[in-house]
């Protein structure tokens, strides 16, 4: 099946300026809150363990499928390749890391993906999938292999993987209502306004607690609104460390989009889709973001809606 993809430019500000603009975002919602521009450290390592070393590299945001192929009901045909995915954004040879909807038909079950794989001719996958177990609790697993399948949606930042100029974010003890990525959209939709500038990278969860869900296996009974969507998820309080690999944009321009997205594994078996942290007094947070040139919305619903966009 042809697969519409739809090239967006982005608005592109100096990291400089945007670092300031997060800074301000967090300000409102943080206590203490440290944001520079540095050089990207080698996120393969320990706590981040990603598959390439940096986020820099013809930066690009994919905001692929949509809740609206889950929510009534799951289209399950809606399968994609990263490898296709790949080449749809011109960087076939790339490092892709965010938040999906894992591969149910390998899995064996509806589940989060953490999308963490770099492509080419030496492929490395490090994802995840978490899942719900037989008892009820999270099953946290990889997704190993040269190849990497998803569905029904994901939204990607997708880089060459080379270390470059990056955006460091710190913020201690949450003091407003929002989360982590909220308050740094918010921070970039009040200075760049209906411009959208969208930034996506991995931050760690270093202290404290979340909430996070994991979806079930799919509902047999239409999801017709959040109030039913969120019955049907499960609801989980996760503990640090928890590594988080997120994509933000600050506006749509009416492109249909899952404006912020964010999934988190871990050592300790925990992971999932993250809502916001649960003990703000003493949560910690470390995170490194970059911010993209280009947004590719691949296969967008022609029939959508704005259940379950949370």
């Amino acid at each position: 099946m042809v697969q519409k993809v739809d090239k967006h430019s982005l608005h592109r500000p100096s990291l400089e300026e945007v670092a300031k603009a997060l800074s301000d975002g967090l300000r409102s919602n943080f206590e203490h809150v440290q944001v520079d521009v540095v050089d990207c450290p080698d996120l393969r390592q320990k706590p981040f363990m990603l598959a390439s070393e940096g986020i820099c590299g013809q930066p690009r945001l994919t905001d692929i499928g949509g809740v609206p192929y889950l929510v009534p009901i799951a289209q399950t045909d809606k399968i994609y390749d990263l490898e296709k995915v790949m080449k749809q954004t011109d960087v076939p040879d790339g490092f892709a890391i965010g938040a999906g909807a894992g591969p149910y038909h390998t899995v064996g079950i509806n589940c989060e993906m953490m999308l963490n794989m770099k492509c080419g001719q030496n492929p490395e996958n490090k994802s995840h999938y978490a899942k719900i177990g037989e008892d009820g609790s999270c099953v946290l697993g990889n997704l190993s292999g040269p190849c990497c399948e998803f569905c029904l949606m994901g939204n990607f930042l997708i880089s060459e993987g080379k270390q470059g100029k990056v955006i460091k974010v710190s913020a201690k003890k949450r003091t407003g209502q929002e989360n982590f990525v909220t308050a740094m959209r918010n921070g970039l939709k009040a200075k760049y306004g209906t411009e959208p500038v969208g930034m996506g990278g991995a931050f760690l969860l270093a202290q404290g607690k979340a909430k996070l869900h994991i979806m079930p296996k799919f509902s047999t009974a239409p999801l017709l609104t959040d109030a039913a969507m969120n019955q049907w998820l499960k609801f989980f309080e996760m503990s640090a460390p928890l590594v988080c690999l997120s994509t933000f944009v600050s506006h749509d321009p009416g492109w249909d989009l899952r404006i912020e997205h964010t999934h988190c594994f871990s050592d300790h078996k925990q992971g999932g889709h993250y809502h916001y942290d649960t003990t703000p007094d003493e949560v910690e947070y470390l995170g490194y973001f970059n911010v993209a040139e280009w947004l590719y919305r691949i296969d967008a619903p022609v029939s959508t809606h704005k259940i379950g966009r949370d």
